[in-house]
C-alpha cells in the first residue's frame, strides 16, 4: 500500500483552475507549470480526470491550466498560456474518443455526453495522437505526458474496431514522452516532482505504471523481472501471436506480482512497467476530500450532460475484481478494491446536504459497482502471488472477503445526514455477492432503490456467459426472486432494469432468440440494449479480432457484420414494431418459424403490424435521401500517414487552412 499523503502546508485556492490567459493573469501567474490538455468540458469535480489531477498538483504547490476540448487543427491554442515549465499532460477525457464518436455500427453518434449542450465535434479521432503531436509543435522540447483510458488501454499492439486493423502503440503514433496508465494520481505527481527537482523526462521511466517507447539505439530491459509479448509485426501478421500477446498483457495486470512488459516495435521497443500499488484509505481520502467546486466551468452557457448525471453522486470506492472481458474498468483502475474511509463519504454528504443547489436526493452512492466496498483478499500471502483475472469467475475465490456489513453501515448513517432525503443506489449491483447478504438486500430495497434498480445479467446462455467472465444466468434469477421478495416485506412495488448485450463473442442467432423467449416469458422489456463494442486491450476485443478464446485457444463465433449485428440487437427488442422485419429474418435464418405467430412464447406475430410498415417505409425514404444526395459528392480523400510537424510539404499545406 502507498504511504499517508501529508496535508498541504499551503492554501488550495477554492477557484477553478485557469481555462483562459485572462484567468492565469488574475492570479498574477507569468507562467504555469502543467498544462492538461483534455478533451473533455472542464468540470471541477473528481469525477472528471482534468479535475482531480488538477487539484492534486495543485497540492504540491504547482500552477496548473486547463486546455480543455481546443481547436486541433492549429498549434496555436497550445501557446494560450505560454511555455510550461515542466509538461504538457494530455488526455482524450474519460473514454476512448473513438467510443465517444461511434456507434456499434461505426456510425456518428448524435451528441457526445462530455461537451457542452452535448454538441459533436469538439475533439478528433483518436484525440491523445494530434493532442500530443500539437504539444511538440507548439513547445518544442517540453515533456509530453499521456493519460486516461484511451492511452492506458492503446498503450501496448492492440486490435482497433474502427479501423479493422491491428494498430501500433500509441506511444509511436503520438510521440508522446511517457504514459501515465491507469489512474494517474500517484503518477502525475512523481513525475512533476523529478521534473521540478532538475530530472529528465526519460529519469521517471523507473515509475510504476508507465509506458515509454525506447530509440532504436537504446538497450532493451531483460532479465527474471521481464517479459516480452509478441512483436507489433508478429500480432499483426498472425493472430495466434496476438492471442499470445494479449495473455501477457493481462498475466501481468497485478500490482503484487506484475513484471515489466516489453513489446518490439521494429528497431524499437514499448515497454511497460508494473502497474501502481492500491492507493491506501487515507490517500483515497486525501484525493476525495480536495476542494472541488463541484460545478462546470462558468464559461459553458449549455448544460454538460456527463455533469449533469453525476453532480449529485458520491463515489465511495473505486477497482474492480470482476474482470469481466468486455468492460475496461478492471484494466484502468485496478482489480484491488481500493474505498474511501465512512468519514470521509459523510464529510462530502454533509457538504453536499448544505448546497443551496442541492435538492435533497443523492443520486448514486458507489463506483464501478455498487457494492464491492471495502471487499479485499483476506489472505494477503496468496494475494502477493495470485494471477486469477477475476475473484468471482467462474466461482468467487473462498479467499475474497464478501462482508457487506461496511457498506450496510455507511448506507444507514448516510440516509440521516443533514439536508439529505434519500440516498439512491444507481450503480450496478453485481448480484452474485449482493445474494449472499439478506442484510444487504434489506437495506437496498427498502431504503435505496428509486423505484427501479439497474442490474447486469448480460446474457442467459452458459457459453457466452463463461467468455464473458459474468456469473451464471441462475445468480440473476435468484437475485431476482430475492429481490421481490424484499419488496413484499418492505410493502413496495420496485422493479429490476436487466442490462443485456448483443453481438458479444460467443452469441449467435440461437443464443439471442433463447434469450428473446426468456424475456418474453418474464415480462421484460429493454429500454435499452448494449452493443458489444471491441475496446482496445479488452480480452473480448482479442476474441472478436481472432476468434478465438485467448485463455483456451478454442474457437469462439463472432458476430462481424453488421447484418448478424443488426439482427441480435432487434432480437433484444423483439417487442418493437420498428424491428418486427429484422425479428423475423432472423427468427427464419435459425429456423425458429415456431416463435412466429399466437403461440405462448411467440416473439412477433403472423402478419406484420401497420407501425412496422411504416418504420420500414421510413427508413427507406431515408436511406434513398441520403443516397440522393450523397451520390455527386466528391469520395473522400484517403487517409495519409497522420499529422507530422514539419515533413516535406507541411507548411504548405498548412498555410492553405
Amino acid at each position: 500500500m502507498s504511504s499517508a499523503v501529508p496535508a498541504p502546508t499551503f492554501r488550495i485556492d477554492p477557484r477553478f483552475l485557469p481555462m483562459t490567459r485572462a484567468e492565469m493573469d488574475a492570479r498574477g501567474w507569468d507562467a504555469v507549470d502543467v498544462v492538461f490538455v483534455t478533451g473533455d468540458a472542464y468540470i471541477d469535480h473528481y469525477s472528471f480526470a482534468m479535475a482531480i489531477l488538477g487539484r492534486v498538483l495543485e497540492t504540491e504547490g504547482l500552477r496548473v491550466a486547463i486546455l480543455s476540448q481546443p481547436d486541433w487543427r492549429s498549434a496555436e491554442p497550445w501557446r494560450r498560456f505560454g511555455r510550461p515549465r515542466l509538461f504538457f499532460a494530455v488526455s482524450a477525457g474519460n473514454m476512448d474518443s473513438m467510443i465517444n464518436h461511434y456507434t456499434a455500427n461505426r456510425k456518428v453518434r448524435n451528441d457526445d455526453a462530455y461537451s457542452p449542450g452535448g454538441r459533436i465535434g469538439l475533439r478528433p479521432d483518436r484525440a491523445t495522437i494530434p493532442y500530443c503531436q500539437r504539444a511538440r509543435e507548439a513547445f518544442p522540447g517540453v515533456p509530453v505526458v499521456a493519460g486516461g483510458v484511451e492511452a492506458s488501454l492503446r498503450r501496448m499492439a492492440h486490435y482497433d474496431y474502427w479501423s479493422d486493423a491491428v494498430r501500433p502503440s500509441i506511444l509511436l503514433d503520438s510521440k508522446a514522452d511517457l504514459i501515465a496508465y491507469g489512474m494517474g494520481e500517484e503518477t502525475i505527481v512523481a513525475v512533476a516532482k523529478r521534473l521540478r527537482d532538475g530530472k529528465s523526462i526519460k529519469e521517471c521511466r523507473d515509475l510504476r505504471g508507465v509506458a515509454y517507447a525506447l530509440g532504436a539505439s537504446e538497450t532493451v530491459p531483460s532479465g527474471p523481472e521481464v517479459v516480452e509479448a509478441p512483436s507489433f509485426e508478429a500480432v499483426k501478421a498472425d493472430k495466434d501471436a496476438f492471442l499470445r500477446a494479449a495473455r501477457v498483457f493481462h498475466r501481468e495486470t497485478s500490482p503484487f506480482n506484475a513484471k515489466t512488459v516489453v513489446q518490439r516495435h521494429g528497431a524499437r521497443a514499448v515497454v511497460a512497467t508494473p502497474p501502481l500499488l492500491p492507493l491506501a484509505r487515507d490517500r483515497m481520502d486525501f484525493y476525495y476530500g480536495l476542494p472541488y467546486t463541484r460545478r462546470a466551468h462558468p464559461s459553458y452557457r449549455d448544460p454538460i450532460p456527463a455533469w449533469e448525471m453525476i453532480k449529485d453522486s458520491v463515489t465511495i470506492m473505486r477497482g474492480c475484481f470482476g474482470g469481466c472481458t468486455f468492460c475496461s474498468i478492471t484494466a484502468h483502475q485496478g482489480r484491488t478494491i481500493q474505498s474511501r474511509s465512512k468519514e470521509s463519504v459523510l464529510a462530502e454528504l454533509k457538504t453536499l446536504g448544505a448546497d443551496p443547489d442541492f435538492k435533497g436526493t443523492v443520486s448514486d452512492l458507489g463506483g464501478p459497482t455498487a457494492n464491492m466496498y471495502e471487499m479485499r483478499c483476506t489472505k494477503p500471502e496468496i494475494e502477493k502471488i495470485c494471477r486469477r483475472l477475476s475473484c468471482v469467475s467462474p466461482t468467487i475465490c473462498k479467499c475474497l472477503g464478501t462482508s457487506h456489513a461496511p457498506l450496510v453501515e455507511l448506507l444507514k448513517e448516510a440516509r440521516v445526514v443533514p439536508g439529505v432525503e434519500k440516498v439512491l443506489v444507481a450503480s450496478g449491483i453485481r448480484m452474485d455477492l449482493a445474494r449472499l447478504s439478506p442484510e444487504y438486500m434489506r437495506e437496498l430495497t427498502a431504503h435505496h432503490v428509486g423505484g427501479r434498480l439497474k442490474v447486469a445479467p448480460e446474457h442467459t446462455d452458459p457459453g457466452v456467459l463463461a467468455l464473458m467472465k459474468k456469473p451464471m444466468h441462475d445468480t440473476f434469477e435468484d437475485f431476482a426472486e430475492k429481490f421481490a421478495a424484499e419488496n413484499a416485506k418492505a410493502g413496495k412495488k420496485q422493479f429490476l432494469v436487466p442490462y443485456f448485450i448483443s453481438g458479444h463473442p460467443g452469441s449467435g442467432l440461437r443464443e439471442m432468440i433463447t434469450l428473446a423467449v426468456f424475456l418474453k416469458r418474464n415480462g421484460y422489456k429493454p429500454d435499452q440494449v448494449q452493443d458489444f463494442i471491441p475496446t482496445p486491450h479488452d480480452l473480448a476485443a482479442a476474441m472478436y479480432y481472432t476468434g478465438k478464446d485467448p485463455e483456451t485457444g478454442r474457437p469462439v463465433a463472432v458476430a462481424r457484420g453488421l447484418r448478424d449485428r443488426r439482427l441480435q440487437r432487434a432480437l433484444l427488442q423483439f417487442f418493437k414494431p420498428e424491428n418486427y422485419f429484422e425479428v423475423r429474418e432472423a427468427l427464419l435464418a435459425a429456423g425458429r418459424k415456431d416463435l412466429i405467430g399466437a403461440s405462448c412464447d411467440a416473439l412477433i406475430p403472423e402478419h406484420p403490424p401497420r407501425e412496422a410498415i411504416l418504420a420500414r417505409r421510413a427508413r427507406a425514404q431515408k436511406d434513398f435521401h441520403e443516397h440522393v444526395h450523397l451520390k455527386d459528392r466528391p469520395a473522400p480523400k484517403k487517409p495519409g500517414a497522420g499529422y507530422r510537424p514539419k515533413r516535406s510539404g507541411w507548411g504548405r499545406r498548412e498555410g492553405k487552412r
